[in-house]
């Protein structure tokens, strides 16, 4: 009868009377025993009343009962399933990838898409380049392998000159794909222990520049949110005060990080909702959050839906989880769309 209760109210958005649950729900009982068995869940704190003539809704409580073990997640639709992956396949190499996952996301939900990204050193990389600007100014460019481009300015003691400049664009070639800032400047200054001919001074040169852009990376991860209009124009969020407080929570971003961050160490969906978003958001809303990895199953960031309490769990739970897989994918092919893949 709860089942029934929460799945009505996540439809409707209206109170659940008894007379609803008789007529809609074949509960083989009869609506002398659906009111005493509604009055029983409402003292045990699954049910509320807003007005005495009215239906009943559903508490937090009955939210995470609902969730954990009475909820019936729905399999994925072959349209959407087959949506999701044209999507990554069919990224231009350069895209945003996290953006573009974003967007999808809050395409197929029809919620605001919330979307954590690792910081700069702990994402792989493309290429770099090091392009001169002034006779002691370098402009470290960084192809990261989701997509986005990272500009650093760096300070050298002497101009390099332009042979040896391509000389270490060369052996970045070699050695930049698939590797984080750190793990580069590591593999270079190895390389330098074991050489002593000329190439050590090269290596010598590497590791300083990446040790310079290392420094300048920015240091917090970054949040992006996408459908931002679709979550302030939900019906269970009319209240003024609340949509305000959405929207600061949405400009900084720093309270969901707390939330989402909480999923990395989880391979699967994460649902935080009641007092844990309260305490994070400020407001009592839904959160459904997944994992993604970067290449080699590296811990990449995390992304998810945010939404009221009232969210179709069923529906929502499973494109998340697709769409953090298919955005897994796309990183470990090193982000070049292959047809057909």
């Amino acid at each position: 009868m709860l089942y029934a209760v929460v799945t009505e109210y996540i439809a409707t958005g209206e109170p659940i009377g008894s007379a609803t649950l008789a007529r809609k729900y074949d509960l083989e009982v009869s609506a002398a025993t659906i009111r005493a068995v509604l009055a029983e869940l409402e003292e045990q704190g699954f049910l509320s009343q807003p007005h005495t003539s009215a239906g009943r809704v559903p508490t937090e409580l009955a939210y995470r009962l609902f969730i954990d073990a009475l909820m019936k997640v729905r399999q994925l639709s072959s349209n959407d399933s087959a949506r999701i992956q044209e999507r990554f396949i069919e990224l231009r190499p350069g895209v945003d990838l996290v953006r573009e996952a974003g967007k999808l996301l809050s395409e197929l939900t029809g919620a605001a898409a919330v979307l954590v990204r690792p910081r700069v050193e702990s994402r792989t990389l493309l290429k770099l380049r090091f392009i001169p600007t002034r006779p002691h100014e370098l402009l470290s460019v960084l192809v990261m392998s989701d997509g986005t481009v990272e500009n650093r300015f760096i300070a050298v003691e002497h101009p390099l000159d332009p042979v040896e400049l391509e000389r270490l664009h060369q052996l970045l070639e070699q050695s930049v794909e698939g590797r984080t800032l750190a793990e580069l400047r590591r593999h270079l200054s190895g390389l330098m222990e074991e050489r002593r001919d000329e190439l050590a001074a090269l290596h010598g040169l590497g590791t300083t520049l990446v040790s310079a852009t290392l420094e300048g990376a920015s240091a917090g991860t970054e949040v992006i949110v996408e459908g931002r209009a679709r979550l302030l124009e939900h019906q269970d969020l009319q209240d003024a005060g609340q949509r305000a407080e959405l929207m600061r929570i949405l400009e900084d971003g720093d309270r969901l990080v707390v939330l989402l961050d909480r999923t990395l160490d989880s391979a699967h969906v994460q649902v935080f909702l009641g007092n844990d978003t309260a305490v994070a958001a400020g407001v009592p809303i839904g959160v459904v959050a997944a994992p993604y990895a970067q290449e080699a199953g590296r811990a990449g960031g995390a992304m998810g839906i945010i939404g009221p309490t009232r969210m179709d769990y069923s529906t929502v739970v499973p494109l998340v989880e697709a769409t953090a897989e298919a955005m897994s994918q796309a990183l470990a092919r090193g982000r070049e769309p292959r047809g057909g893949d």
